[in-house]
């Protein structure tokens, strides 16, 4: 098994430790200290070592920060995680705050006065994030300041060691681009920003950039470290060499200076003191690194990660590879829909699902020669009320029976060396009301508009999350997530920058792989999604119109169940984009199921 359902935070943990920091913070004149969910890397994903903010208020959401006073403790989330976090953070210790509504910026301000100095970890926190802070102290006169060591690592007895997962080759057959003309294209791109180096901080264009994975991190194929790019091509990248075979130690030698992680500072501070101008993305890079390189007489040139787009925008040899991985991974999913459809109502818990759909994805890709290697993230396997948690995580302490008459929401993705997936269904356990119809038809009105549209060159996500939003605006609801995240080619299955949300600020351009995942929520009663991933097409002609239009291509294959559906709300084009979405479905997946799996795909996808 990929996964395990341990419970997902343990409130108690928060009274002894936020004690210990307080003791600390005394011992070292600092009235508090920030302890944000990132570590080096800002991932979505962090090894055990790095889980520090689950360690001090036993949240384990993805997102978060928290800030300890000597007096009063504060934990910031957003609106994913507002259910989750009174269940796993102790009330009496952390006051909650929302992420989004009073960010930290927001808030020290309003809440930190005169002469209080409050520390933070500069390697945690990205050189956006610490302007930003820093400016927010300065105008009630508190100070931040930062500490050489982090005091979680200090006070943490038992902290786990940093990982040290086997770096394998990422085959040119899914790359579809060999490494050094990657790393050719980097080193042009750095010459290009007026730098002579670059750091790549984000374990996901490392792996992109030298065509490697690791396994690091949970889900995600990365093998932590740091690369530095050089204009001259003159590449250093620091990873623990125990990591390495005899083969991929060889191949990386071809790309690269290779250097144990502890020789990272040192070769910032050499770099800097002889005048270099290195490249930080201020969205991604540790303060620290600013630090380092100004503090050792070196240049900062603020400059975006220049694998981020390139890794974003998908190769052929990439597209080819998704869309085989969401061929065998719909089928797949039907298999376990099927097998769900046949089970009664009440017979069946979330992890029983959970487990199965692991155990159909496995046989899946054996049958296809194309194992999985893992899920590329924790489930969400929701029935009745718990689906209503949008990042709910089962546990065997919330594993909850699939009761009669209510929806199930499964949310779940595979990780294969030739893609990552993505998908969510929603499904009723016996007859849904007709206000969970109604509400599902909103949510999958806007999934299909978004699926539909049509789009000039340079619109962002931002500029389109409103059409998947509009049906249910219409009858007073909303859904309080972004309406798409970006996916990789096997990597993380949310990767930026592309994404279509409020946030989303980054130009979609044609190969970029999205998810389209509408949702409604009503707490303590049920939750609806529905998540296709999708990619950007070319932009192409309009018979009669005057500019070119980018599109969507539709990835994910597997039903949408029509029993939750209402006709009579759909549009002609609506019903139209559902029947050809299903009837494409049943072509390309229904040769690869047989016998009931077969009977059940044909009915599910037949045309409304």
């Amino acid at each position: 098994m990929f996964q395990t359902f341990d419970p997902a935070g343990d409130p108690t943990v928060g009274k002894p430790h936020v004690a210990k920091l307080r003791r600390w913070l005394n011992e070292n004149g600092l009235d508090g200290f920030v302890v944000p969910r990132a570590d080096e890397h800002q991932g979505e994903y962090v090894p055990d070592r790095a889980a520090r903010l689950r360690w001090l208020t036993g949240f384990s959401g993805s997102a978060g920060v928290a800030i300890v006073l000597r007096d009063r403790a504060f934990i910031f989330v957003d609106g994913r995680y507002t259910l989750q976090v009174r269940a796993e953070v102790d009330l009496e210790i952390f006051t909650i705050e929302s992420l989004v509504d009073n960010p930290p910026a927001s808030w020290i301000p309003e809440n930190l006065g005169k002469g209080v100095r409050v520390g933070f970890d500069p390697w945690l926190h990205t050189v956006g994030e610490v302007k930003a802070l820093k400016t927010a102290a300065a105008k009630s006169g508190a100070e931040l300041v930062p500490v050489a060591e982090n005091p979680i690592d200090i006070i943490w007895d038992d902290q786990p060691d940093a990982p040290v997962a086997p770096v394998e080759l990422h085959p040119q057959a899914f790359a579809g681009e060999l490494a050094k003309d990657k790393l050719a294209r980097l080193a042009a791109a750095v010459e290009k920003e007026g730098a002579t180096h670059a750091v790549l901080t984000d374990p996901s264009s490392i792996a992109w950039a030298f065509n490697i994975r690791g396994g690091d991190v949970p889900h995600t194929p990365l093998a932590l470290g740091f690369a530095i790019l050089a204009a001259d091509g003159k590449h250093q990248l620091f990873m623990d060499s125990r990591k390495f075979s005899r083969t991929v130690a060889a191949y990386l030698t071809q790309l690269c200076d290779p250097h144990e992680p502890a020789e990272f500072e040192g070769a910032i501070v050499t770099l800097a003191k002889n005048g270099a101008q290195i490249a930080l993305d201020p969205v991604l890079a540790a303060d620290k690194l600013r630090m380092l390189v100004e503090d050792n007489g070196g240049t900062v040139i603020a400059a975006a990660d220049p694998a981020r787009i390139p890794r974003a925008t998908k190769n052929q040899a990439e597209i080819a590879g998704s869309r085989a991985a969401h061929r065998r991974d719909g089928a797949a999913v039907a298999k376990l829909l099927c097998w769900l459809d046949r089970q009664q109502p009440g017979t069946l818990d979330e992890i029983t699902v959970v487990k199965q759909l692991e155990e159909v994805r496995r046989q899946t890709g054996e049958e296809t020669q194309m194992p999985l290697r893992d899920v590329s993230f924790a489930t969400i396997s929701g029935a009745g009320p718990n689906g209503a948690i949008m990042h709910y995580r089962v546990s065997t302490e919330t594993n909850r029976k699939l009761g009669r008459n209510e929806l199930f929401l499964l949310d779940s993705g595979a990780q294969y060396q030739d893609g990552t997936t993505d998908i969510t269904r929603t499904v009723p356990i016996g007859k849904p009301t007709e206000e969970m119809r109604e509400r599902f038809t909103l949510v999958l009105k806007g999934m299909i508009d978004i699926s539909m549209l049509r789009f000039p060159a340079g619109t962002r996500g931002s500029e389109i999350d409103a059409v998947a939003r509009m049906a249910l605006w219409r009858h007073g609801c909303d859904f309080a997530h972004g309406t798409g995240h970006g996916v990789g080619s096997y990597l993380a299955v949310h990767e930026g920058p592309q994404r279509i949300a409020r946030t989303g600020t980054e130009k979609l351009l044609a190969g970029m792989i999205l998810s389209n995942e509408p949702g409604y929520y009503k707490e303590g009663h049920y939750g609806i999604r529905i998540e296709n991933l999708i990619i950007v097409t070319p932009a192409e002609e309009i018979e009669g119109g005057d500019i070119a239009m980018h599109g969507f291509e539709t990835l994910t294959l597997a039903p949408i169940d029509s029993r939750l559906i209402r006709a009579d709300l759909l549009t002609k084009a609506e019903l139209e984009w559902l029947d050809g979405y299903h009837a494409r479905v049943l072509a390309e997946i229904g040769p690869m199921v047989d016998g009931e799996t077969l009977a059940w795909l044909e009915k599910a996808t037949a045309p409304l």
